[in-house]
């Protein structure tokens, strides 16, 4: 294993953790940059093997490829330090920007700056939606796996893990296997059942306090979380539908505006996208019981979030090669990713109902509940933000961080001219 100096892992791994914005995308390119053109410290065929391992995870497959290079050079204290140094950053800004949300959201020029947020942010769920559909779609078969899957959780509101499980077997069985190399024998890992017995135990040990100590409300929202960290498929854009679908509609921590600002607040900081978990878990928080429990909430939503993302890699990375020559399972991943796409379609119709009209109804028949706009109440300030936006993003590829900022702008002329 390369031994690759501590002071030097903590300066690239902390610039990669500043530097990360823009979502995985960028975040894989600026560490493929850092790791393999520059520094060579992984040739490009394990950067490719490790980020096709980290995408068959559930998690943030930018910060679980940060944790494997880490780990890949100095085993796991590399990868603790490797993922932290991802991770914190974008938590510490995202714990601000709650807090500041909190204390003066309500303001009226805050809130104009946020009517230009959320119509960009419909715009950006629509970009990650052409970009997902682009790489999973590759047939009828595909197309017919995100349909259903938009149907379902659009029309009939079926659950986000049942949805990605249905796929994931129907994928297997349905779909093609991809051509593998030979198959590889498993590498032997001695301490794989210590690494999970740890891991595990680290996972549960706060909800297993807070259940002893009668903590009712952080319980449920470490438990809840905890399962979403089980199926986060397919990127933050993904989950984002369930999450919204439960923390809105199931529990009511949160309103859909809410959401759709902590997604625009997420969007302008560094780290994966999934830390809008924290600025839900902060305002749940705070709902509940003020600044003290808005804390630790968003503690709380942190640990259970990322925990599961380091017992991933430290688990299951020296079985690396060996997952890759398993076809079946490329192909229930395939039609996982294929589903995604119908969910993130269904997240961007959601939010476009929610952002460019003030009212919506729901129209039910049996199991069926579908939203339908009030047309009259139409808010052409989003809706002139949104098609500005559309071609920043869409047409010219303007800087995300640029247009969100040009979106707030407007959005604050447009209210104070109202």
């Amino acid at each position: 294993m390369t031994r690759t100096p501590w002071p030097e892992l903590w300066r690239v791994f902390g610039r990669i953790g500043v530097l990360s914005f823009g979502g995985p995308a960028a975040q894989i390119a600026l560490m493929h940059r850092e790791l393999v053109d520059e520094r060579r410290w992984l040739t490009e065929a394990d950067y490719l093997r490790a980020l096709s391992f980290c995408m068959l995870l559930p998690g943030p497959e930018a910060m679980q490829l940060a944790t494997y290079a880490g780990w890949k050079l100095r085993g796991v204290a590399g990868g603790f330090l490797a993922g932290l140094l991802f991770v914190l950053p974008g938590a510490a800004v995202i714990l601000a920007l709650a807090a500041g949300y909190v204390a003066w959201g309500g303001l009226p020029l805050v809130a104009g700056l946020f009517v230009g947020v959320k119509a960009c942010v419909t715009v950006i769920v629509v970009e990650a939606l052409l970009r997902v559909a682009k790489r999973a779609l590759k047939s009828r078969l595909h197309r017919a796996f995100a349909a259903l899957a938009f149907v379902g959780i659009f029309a009939f509101s079926l659950p986000f893990p049942l949805i990605i499980l249905i796929a994931a077997i129907a994928g297997a069985i349905l779909l093609p296997a991809p051509a593998t190399t030979a198959p590889v024998a498993p590498h032997t890992h001695h301490h794989l059942l210590p690494t999970l017995g740890l891991g595990l135990t680290a996972w549960a040990a706060p909800l297993v306090l807070l259940w002893l100590t009668g903590q009712t409300f952080l319980l449920t929202l470490g438990l809840f979380f905890s399962k979403l960290a089980l199926v986060t498929f397919g990127g933050a854009y993904a989950v984002l539908a369930y999450m919204t679908q439960e923390v809105v509609q199931s529990y009511g921590w949160l309103s859909t505006p809410q959401m759709i600002d902590g997604l625009g607040l997420a969007e302008t900081t560094p780290g994966p996208l999934i830390l809008v978990t924290e600025f839900v878990g902060f305002l749940a928080g705070y709902g509940q019981g003020g600044w003290p429990l808005a804390l630790g909430a968003a503690m709380l939503t942190l640990w259970v979030t990322f925990v599961p993302c380091f017992l991933w890699i430290f688990a299951f990375a020296p079985y690396l090669d060996w997952f890759g020559t398993r076809p079946r399972l490329q192909s229930a991943l395939a039609g996982v990713m294929a589903a995604v796409v119908g969910v993130i379609g269904s997240l961007a119709m959601w939010f476009a109902l929610q952002v460019l009209f003030g009212t919506t109804s729901t129209i039910t028949w049996g199991p069926l509940s579908l939203p339908v706009p009030d047309l009259m109440s139409i808010d052409l300030r989003a809706v002139a933000i949104a098609l500005l936006a559309g071609v920043a993003l869409l047409r010219l590829h303007w800087p995300l961080i640029g247009v969100l900022a040009l979106s707030a702008a407007l959005g604050l002329a447009l209210s104070i001219g109202t």
